[in-house]
């Protein structure tokens, strides 16, 4: 059995209680080359993350190894994030290090070890059922992380294992404290680890400055309201930093990449209810005919009522009520009751 260890205190317990199990634990943990010392929050993978890490295994007596996997987090992560951006979109890198990091190459180093499933902290739970397994919420439905592991397949959920899908956050800390794990208290990690000060503009700065323009920013009708920094610093629901006076709050509605406009309007516009999802994802059957299911847009909203549509080779969402800040790039995870049924990346929003 092998555990994704971050470093904090989910993984820590997961691998602890694996072992109380009964299991042959072995901590693995990817390392990013990731600087802690520019972070207001620890990083999952940083020097931190690691030697906490390390310490938990010592604790535990289990083998610990550190996988060096900046490579994959380049090629698979980060070149998608900036490109994402450049184009006026807002991705969600951590359903992508879930799909290609931990549940595709570290699964892979799981299994040249020998162990027959990985483990990780996530807040999710894997049910056996009769034709084939089951990604279900967690049972504390305020940490439930389901969301990020909707691209999961069949042999992926077949080896997988959520230790902590049936706790709650509360009682997670408190095993914890029962097994005397040094990181009981440790404050919750960043959600994107490779982000320096939290703020993932510094960090396109960093790497894409040359090709972030400065354009225009217009209303519904065209009208020239101001001017943006580059559409790659913005985001579909935005508020603050548009520098725009209109006597009412202002949202943006609309990035265009090709014409390097960002539109803005009320918060009503900003509400849509029709939309366009690709690179789809199905854990068990793929939806073929219209059906009713629940959507969930983005981690922190709550799924909604809506109609799910094949359309060619995507599937058209249609919200019985309009939703805030349908923001292409972004996940749409489809839920049947507890169950997620797959999902994928929201390609255009029709109306």
């Amino acid at each position: 059995m092998v555990v994704a260890m971050s470093g904090g205190v989910d993984s820590s317990v997961a691998a602890a209680l694996l072992k109380e199990q009964g299991y042959e634990v072995i901590g693995m943990t990817m390392c990013f080359n990731l600087v802690d010392s520019d972070r207001k929050k620890p990083a999952c993978c940083g020097i931190q993350g690691i030697e906490d890490a390390r310490r938990v295994a010592h604790k535990l007596g289990i083998k610990h190894y550190v996988v060096n996997m900046q490579k994959t987090l380049e090629e698979h992560v980060i070149r998608d994030f900036l490109q994402e951006y450049l184009s006026g979109r807002t991705p969600n890198p951590c359903v992508r290090c879930n799909q290609y990091l931990k549940f595709s190459f570290l699964l892979k180093k799981a299994i040249a070890l020998d162990a027959k499933f990985l483990a990780t902290g996530h807040y999710a739970r894997v049910v056996r059922a009769n034709n084939g397994y089951s990604l279900k919420k967690a049972k504390d439905l305020n940490k439930d992380q389901s969301y990020f592991l909707y691209r999961l397949n069949q042999n992926q959920l077949k080896r997988s294992l959520f230790p902590l899908g049936n706790y709650t956050k509360y009682e997670v800390r408190e095993l914890a404290r029962k097994f005397c794990l040094a990181v009981a208290d440790k404050v919750g990690s960043q959600e994107i680890c490779f982000l320096p000060q939290d703020d993932y503009r510094v960090f396109l700065k960093s790497r894409v400055k040359k090709a972030i323009v400065p354009g225009k920013i217009i209303d519904s009708e065209g009208n020239i309201l101001g001017g943006h920094r580059g559409i790659a610093f913005y985001t579909i629901g935005q508020r603050e930093g548009l520098g725009i006076a209109r006597g009412y709050p202002v949202y943006i509605t609309r990035i265009d990449p090709e014409n390097n406009l960002i539109t803005v309007g009320t918060k009503m516009r900003a509400c849509k209810k029709e939309f366009l999802v690709k690179e789809l994802n199905f854990i068990s059957k793929p939806i073929k005919n219209k059906v009713a299911l629940k959507v969930k847009i983005r981690y922190n909203h709550k799924e909604s009522l809506a109609e799910a549509i094949p359309y060619k080779n995507k599937i058209k969402i249609r919200f019985k009520k309009p939703e805030f800040a349908i923001t292409p790039g972004q996940s749409a995870v489809f839920y049947e009751r507890d169950r997620v049924s797959g999902g994928g990346i929201i390609d255009k929003v029709l109306n």
